[in-house]
């Protein structure tokens, strides 16, 4: 093959762009009136939160770079200041779609289909209902807000990340002077409220709720008594949160990232959000205190902040317009079994969350803890529930007298709080806690537990491809694997005493592990099946990801494509390379699918000749996973749980309704379902689990068309 430049920029998407086409998608979902209409607020509700991180990490992130007038061009070819005119595009019209969908769409039938009265103008509350809210104003929020005004004596407050707050305009005559003089003033509207307020019934009996701002900006006027209120508008401002610690500099790293959250409360404001229709002189103030520019401000046509529709979307009632709740399956092999370390002493189990249930993971570290036989538990911690049963299971089992060590990454985005507070109740309960490795983020999942038996010490191992979160691994998909294979226990001893002791084993006998081994056995891999391609024989290469954007891992399948390599990526979020290249990847297929559940499993297939390596991790093919954090990746040699993986992605490549197709020209499209079976992967997922705990006789696991075992025909 001859020599080519498979890095030119006009091959890559830019990672930020390519994540506002992610969050289109989840947009889409929202706009398709297929889907029950409480399900599309969801949505809409997602894809706010969203953006609210996007911007408070991606955005702020390239505002320091421009700051720092960095100028270096990322893979494809924009500078960061290119990149931030290139979002500010994108997001103004993305948020332009999110409030059409909102406004024409959603809210509409809301009332007409539901039932359901939302109001967002408390100028269009009946007169009982403007009773109501006069007297739960001077009840329940009257004692709460603060009403802030700005004057000589009075800096410009501090407006809180993420806050929704109430400005306003107030004039008081001046009879020295004898003119108006006017006045900013601020209202937080308090989180520590409910946003919904639900109204009394009106008499069509129709359900209603007004939100909280509306309220107070009906009341405002009380706030300030001795002033004439001259306009009063909602706003909202992002700053920047991404956390900047030095950690070589650091002493103490839990204090240092203590000190460092505070701050994200006054960092530089990098979005504001403002009533479409706010006064001109009001919003001068803001931009002038903000220190906003134009492109920076955007102009709500709704309700500021979208993210209150998932608290809608929880009401009781309505579920005529909700899909049915999921009820994880229960895991067959463990099934009116008592001890999950017996069952996992007969063969390695597959977990296949949500649609198979997480409770054998729990039960893994329970037993562990009560069990008189283990000697020692150790785990890594990414994100924990907020009142995680494995958290206090580890507590127990230290107070039991077990050796238990817990890697808790501290610097898990938005989760620093949280895991702050689980590592000293650890520490407290007598477990040996480490907070990771100083640069590096510990994402990897594992968990080992040691147990003496008749026959020696045995040590039974827990890797997964997401979070030992209960409450979102009823959400996320995810896989997970239990298995008492001692190599398998060697080499989880070993990353153990590598997190702990920064003791680096000789070789490996099943794990690959970032940051040191992982990138190179990938590329590896990719290049043995290119080697298989150009030797004429079929390759295959195949992956489940969040997000692909490490460019040596994109340069490789490009070249493995040109050399014929059949590439098919199911990616989530964020894919920066180009399908349809002529010459470059022309062989390489994107899907990502967006649907009830969040895909977060990582799955890797080469075909190798017909070897067929699998393997399953926590890493994605992207250079923060690869080169800056301690990741695991597994294999799966259970050829009955091959089989099992293999046929999920075979169905999650059928899928013809929740699945978006990456095109040529850069952009996602669902398929044409007209005349086809209609096949949605994750209901499909869910009713095999619910069949397999009943051990039904005809349940099997079908054939595969993506994944070929045997050799197929190259327009397979």
């Amino acid at each position: 093959m001859e020599d080519k430049n498979f890095r030119k920029p006009e091959y890559y998407v830019n990672r930020e762009l390519s994540w506002l086409l992610f969050n289109r998608r989840v947009l889409s979902e929202a706009r398709d009136k297929t889907i029950p209409l409480f399900e599309r607020l969801k949505f809409l509700s997602i894809t706010s939160s969203n953006l609210d991180e996007f911007f408070m990490v991606r955005v702020a992130s390239l505002k320091d770079q421009v700051h720092a007038q960095y100028t270096k061009t990322d893979i494809a070819g924009l500078t960061p200041k290119e990149q931030l005119k290139r979002i500010s595009e994108d997001t103004h019209e993305l948020v332009q779609l999110q409030y059409s969908t909102y406004n024409r769409s959603v809210y509409p039938a809301l009332k007409k289909k539901a039932g359901l009265s939302l109001i967002t103008q408390h100028e269009d509350l009946t007169k009982a209902q403007k009773k109501y809210v006069d007297e739960y104003f001077e009840e329940d929020i009257y004692p709460v807000v603060t009403p802030m005004a700005m004057d000589s004596s009075r800096p410009f407050p501090l407006i809180r990340n993420k806050s929704l707050n109430i400005g306003a305009l107030i004039s008081k005559k001046d009879r020295k002077k004898g003119k108006e003089i006017l006045e900013f003033a601020t209202v937080q509207v308090p989180s520590v409220l409910p946003r919904l307020i639900h109204l009394p019934a009106d008499k069509d009996q129709e359900q209603a709720v007004i939100l909280l701002e509306e309220v107070i900006e009906r009341n405002i006027g009380k706030l300030f008594l001795s002033y004439d209120v001259v306009c009063a508008h909602p706003y909202r401002v992002m700053r920047n949160a991404d956390l900047s610690i030095d950690e070589d500099e650091a002493e103490d790293l839990l204090k240092e990232i203590q000190k460092q959250l505070k701050k994200r409360q006054w960092g530089e404001v990098i979005r504001l959000e403002v009533e479409d229709k706010i006064d001109k002189r009001l919003l001068k103030v803001l931009k002038t205190e903000f220190n906003s520019k134009d492109e920076d401000i955007f102009y709500i046509q709704g309700p500021l902040d979208l993210t209150f529709l998932m608290k809608l979307y929880g009401m009781e009632g309505f579920d005529e317009f909700k899909t049915p709740a999921h009820q994880p399956a229960p895991v067959q092999e463990f099934i009116d079994k008592d001890n999950v370390f017996k069952v996992i002493q007969q063969k390695d189990v597959f977990l296949h969350h949500p649609y198979m249930s997480f409770d054998p993971v729990v039960e893994f570290v329970r037993q562990a803890a009560k069990d008189p036989d283990v000697l020692a538990i150790k785990q890594t911690l990414y994100r924990v529930s907020g009142n995680s049963p494995i958290i206090a299971a580890l507590a127990k089992a230290a107070e039991n007298g077990k050796q238990v060590s817990v890697l808790v990454e501290l610097k898990a985005r938005f989760d620093e709080e949280n895991n702050i507070v689980w590592a000293k109740m650890l520490e407290k309960a007598g477990c040996h806690v480490i907070y990771g490795l100083v640069g590096l983020k510990t994402h990897s999942k594992i968990t080992l537990v040691v147990r003496r038996e008749e026959a020696g010490i045995r040590r039974y191992v827990h890797l997964g491809t997401g979070n030992y979160n209960d409450s979102t691994a009823r959400l996320y998909t995810d896989c997970g694997l239990f298995t008492c294979d001692a190599r398998f226990g060697e080499d989880a001893t070993a990353v153990f005493n590598m997190l702990s002791g920064y003791s680096e084993p000789k070789f490996w006998h099943k794990l690959i592990m970032a940051p040191l081994w992982m990138k190179r056995r990938f590329l590896g891999m990719i290049e043995i099946e290119k080697k298989h391609a150009e030797n004429g024989n079929k390759a295959y290469i195949v992956a489940k990801i969040n997000s692909l954007c490490d460019p040596d891992i994109m340069e490789a399948l490009y070249e493995a494509s040109a050399a014929g390599v059949q590439i098919h990526l199911l990616v989530r979020g964020i894919c920066c390379l180009r399908v349809g290249i002529q010459g470059v990847s022309e062989n390489i297929h994107v899907r990502s699918i967006v649907g009830d559940f969040l895909e977060h499993s990582r799955i890797f297939y080469f075909y190798n000749n017909g070897a067929e390596d699998l393997f399953m991790g926590s890493a994605d093919w992207m250079t923060r996973n690869l080169d800056r954090r301690v990741e695991i990746v597994f294999p799966v040699e259970d050829d009955a749980i091959k089989k099992e993986i293999l046929h999920i992605l075979d169905i999650e490549f059928q899928d013809n309704v929740k699945a978006h197709i990456l095109q040529a020209d850069g952009q996602y499209e669902k398929q044409d379902k007209r005349g086809k079976v209609l096949v949605n992967s994750q209901m499909i997922f869910s009713q095999e689990a619910k069949e397999r705990a009943k051990a039904l006789p005809g349940h099997q696991v079908t054939s595969r068309v993506f994944v070929p075992a045997e050799p197929v025909e190259d327009d397979a």
